[in-house]
């Protein structure tokens, strides 16, 4: 005798804490995702390009470019809501929600948190609707995970600036019409805006990645960039400013690393019903069932984490340890999940045939960027302890 089977957010009950605008603000990008995105993702992660300002574009319409800021264009949503639609995005792939990360939560925050009136005015509508795309200029060759070691410098020439340096792993950086570039002052570290087209200001793309192929990266070279005084951000001085926008971008990684882990999971119990194995379905083992109730209980409980740091962040209560927490639990846990899902689908599961070698392989990124596991553990035990252990 056979039952239903029932959605592992079911167990959850997550469908009774969401409002029905957040529900409808969720189905309308799983449903865009879906028509639109999904029939191409595999194609573009195979040939490591994206159609990346017709995408702009299209999620422009869509309303999720800074759909959590206000003013501008931008949607003024909930923070739960922006991060309904990062995870349905990256159920998609993790790709598409890095260039709606980065676009919305990096580039158009740091210009709408710390840019003068004429810079938002300039800038944020037109990337609220995909016009202009934007990159966040922070990560060198040797200064990740230590942004405090950044070597790049702007210095004064008269009442311009002149910036020279590099930076590396940059999303959206090649096709960007706007960089916001961090870089060393003799007034502590600065944000700068770097037009496209700018002289020496050179983007190159980092080529083989097996990891987020369906994303631009790009390394940034500035050499002797010479910028006019109001292409600084004036709010901003000191590391304080970029890592306010990570935290912002981080928050987004909370649910959509939960997107990608879902659509493995979801990928697997279909398998799995309809892989036939000695006689009978894959469904049907004791230890197929073990590892789909593990994957279950964890894609269930990362979600309580999210929402309720979510609706802590709405509330305006939301500390840089408790999105740590987030981003620590959910990305590992939804790489674990990729992985033994990718045990379930056997051989099949490295083909691109199925998504979940994909999310696998996107995961490993989403672990590493935007703090290593490490440095979020590191945050975590200073929070816990009071002793910081960086150095």
């Amino acid at each position: 005798m056979t039952g239903h089977p029932v959605h592992p957010f079911d167990l959850f009950g997550i469908d009774t804490l969401l409002s029905d605008e957040e529900r409808d603000i969720r189905d309308t990008v799983r449903a865009m995702g879906e028509r639109r995105l999904r029939p191409h993702i595999a194609d573009w992660f195979e040939q490591g390009a994206i159609p990346a300002r017709e995408l702009a574009r299209q999620l422009g319409e869509l309303g999720v470019l800074g759909m959590h800021l206000q003013g501008y264009g931008c949607a003024g949503t909930s923070a739960v809501s922006y991060g309904l639609a990062c995870l349905e995005l990256e159920a998609v792939d993790s790709g598409l929600r890095s260039l709606v990360s980065v676009q919305g939560s990096l580039a158009m925050y740091a210009i709408w948190k710390y840019g003068s009136e004429e810079q938002k005015q300039q800038w944020l509508p037109g990337m609220a609707a995909g016009r202009f795309i934007g990159c966040f200029g922070l990560t060198e060759p040797d200064a990740g995970s230590d942004p405090g070691a950044m070597r790049a410098r702007a210095e004064r020439d008269g009442t311009d600036w002149v910036l020279n340096g590099t930076k590396m792993w940059i999303t959206n950086g090649s096709v960007a019409d706007i960089a916001v570039v961090w870089a060393r002052t003799d007034d502590g570290v600065r944000g700068f805006l770097v037009p496209a087209g700018t002289p020496g200001f050179t983007r190159n793309d980092i080529k083989h990645k097996v990891s987020l192929r369906a994303s631009v990266t790009s390394e940034l070279v500035l050499e002797n960039v010479r910028l006019p005084a109001d292409a600084m951000l004036p709010g901003a001085r000191g590391l304080s400013g970029p890592l306010g926008c990570l935290n912002e971008a981080r928050f987004g990684i909370v649910f959509g690393a939960l997107g990608a882990a879902r659509d493995c999971l979801e990928t697997a119990l279909a398998y799995a019903a309809d892989r036939t194995v000695f006689s009978r379905p894959l469904a049907g083992f004791q230890l197929t069932q073990h590892k789909l109730a593990d994957m279950a209980l964890e894609l269930g409980k990362g979600m309580l984490l999210a929402l309720q740091l979510g609706r802590l962040k709405d509330q305006g209560r939301i500390g840089p340890e408790q999105i740590s927490t987030g981003k620590l639990n959910n990305v590992r846990e939804a790489l674990e999940i990729a992985r033994q899902c990718r045990t379930l689908l056997g051989a099949n599961g490295i083909t691109l045939e199925y998504p979940v070698i994909r999310h696998a392989n996107n995961l490993e990124s989403v672990l590493t960027y935007e703090g290593t596991s490490e440095v979020h553990a590191l945050v975590l035990g200073s929070a816990l302890t009071g002793i910081p252990a960086f150095r």
